[in-house]
């Protein structure tokens, strides 16, 4: 089973699930804008990635300059930004056991399958 974090409005986030669907995987679809995971579990996908919080975060989204974030802010701090305006969080993002991939591009994805 693979847990996608899913935004409806994003083609890559559509890209990304559909190819996932073609390759025939079993997805439990995710739309974090609406359900947004927690800091604990935005430090467990980090670790699955093996990256650094700002590596996870779309640093071009307006909220990201308006909370006054930079590429120097503490990890910590990421972390909780993202917990609370997940929109920040980088899509499409799929867990499979113990690892996880950023669809970007889409082809990402199929590490996990």
């Amino acid at each position: 089973m693979i847990k996608y974090w899913h935004n409806p409005r994003c083609s890559k986030s559509r890209a990304g699930l559909a190819l996932l669907e073609e390759k025939g995987a079993q997805i439990e679809v995710r739309k974090y804008l609406e359900d947004a995971p927690t800091a604990e579990e935005i430090r467990a996908v980090l670790g699955m990635l093996g990256i650094e919080p700002i590596a996870m975060m779309r640093t071009g989204e307006k909220q990201f300059k308006e909370l006054g974030l930079t590429k120097t802010t503490p990890g910590d701090d990421l972390i909780a930004a993202m917990a609370k305006n997940p929109i920040l969080i980088e899509r499409p993002l799929a867990i499979g056991g113990d690892k996880a991939a950023i669809g970007r591009p889409p082809e990402n994805l199929l590490a996990l399958l």
